[in-house]
């Protein structure tokens, strides 16, 4: 720094100072700046390119390079592929327009270490109100951010556990309130199977990480226990959503338990058939559900508390619809779950 710059340039006044401290603020001013633990660069202004011209220790501990590496560069060696040129626009705004600016923006160290630096830059002018320098500190971001997004997921995931939570106990909640309570024993043996048929379509969505389930899996893990040999599937291969999964196991297992306990399966020559497809234009599913060798009910026969549920699930918990229609040959149970529902595979 020339004398005649000297004349031109007056640091700021402390906010606070006794009159020792005054009278070497100066000398103060520059211990301050090696010694604080924040980094601190200052460009010239008045050179092309603004230069590097004053760094402290902090900057170089931040950034990796040496003093020699540094002085009479411009402060974009600091980027790198993936920092931001908006945040970069905003940077060259600032220094065109003499404004101060803080920005966060993604550096470079010298090993090519990424840090994300919230970077302050600020004019300083001569007393003829000339630019002459930037002064810029910088702060590394980078373990706030990652503590930051760790906080972002960790309330998502929580988000997403209640949920299903919710989701789990409203489907445990029209178990207990639509199973027949009249016999104590036979009701905790209704609510048992069904709990544990929520439990088999729980444990294969944790197997797939809580994401798309395919439909002939569920179908074959809800039904195989009741027909291991007459029971034939077929139908594409079609993904589902995961709060899909568990209503609609759920509905599996009534229909399989009364195929086994009254319909098809409970007859020496009764076979069970189940395909499925895709809905109208590709979106949701339908699954036909056909019993051969059902005895037909009663005309007068009262629903079920498993075709109470059954309804339910698909008509509240789904959204969808379910056709249930009598033939000479047996039942056939037409049910369609629509679009917001599921995913083709």
């Amino acid at each position: 720094m020339t004398a005649h710059t000297k004349e031109k340039l007056h640091g700021d006044l402390p906010s606070a100072s006794s009159k020792a401290a005054s009278a070497d603020r100066k000398e103060l001013a520059a211990i301050a700046f090696e010694r604080t633990r924040m980094p601190m660069v200052v460009t010239d202004a008045r050179k092309p390119d603004l230069p590097i011209v004053l760094a402290n220790k902090a900057f170089l501990e931040l950034t990796g390079y040496e003093a020699r590496e540094i002085l009479g560069r411009n402060c974009r060696f600091l980027q790198g592929p993936a920092t931001s040129p908006i945040a970069v626009a905003e940077i060259r705004a600032a220094i065109a327009e003499e404004r101060e600016i803080t920005v966060e923006i993604l550096n470079y160290k010298s090993s090519g270490e990424q840090f994300w630096n919230r970077l302050h830059l600020s004019p300083i002018h001569g007393d003829d109100g000339r630019i002459l320098y930037f002064f810029g500190s910088q702060i590394d971001m980078t373990e706030y951010r990652r503590i930051e997004a760790l906080e972002a997921s960790e309330h998502r995931l929580l988000m997403e556990v209640d949920h299903r939570s919710k989701n789990v106990l409203a489907i445990v909640d029209s178990i207990v309130r639509l199973s027949n309570a009249e016999d104590p024993a036979l009701y905790a043996a209704a609510i048992q199977h069904r709990v544990q048929a929520l439990a088999r379509a729980h444990s294969l969505l944790a197997a797939r990480r809580w994401t798309s389930i395919s439909l002939e899996e569920l179908i074959r893990q809800q039904v195989a226990p009741f027909a291991a040999t007459r029971a034939f599937f077929s139908g594409p291969d079609l993904k589902m959503p995961a709060p899909v999964v568990q209503p609609l196991a759920l509905v599996l297992h009534e229909l399989a338990v009364n195929a086994a306990h009254h319909g098809a399966l409970a007859t020496a020559q009764g076979r069970l058939s189940i395909s499925w497809k895709p809905g109208p234009s590709g979106a949701g599913f339908n699954i036909r559900w056909q019993e051969v060798g059902a005895p037909t009910p009663p005309k007068l026969a009262k629903r079920g508390f498993g075709t109470v549920i059954v309804g339910a699930m698909v008509e509240k918990q789904l959204q969808g619809r379910l056709e249930k229609t009598w033939s000479e040959e047996g039942l056939l149970i037409d049910i369609e779950v629509p679009a917001a529902s599921s995913t083709s595979a």
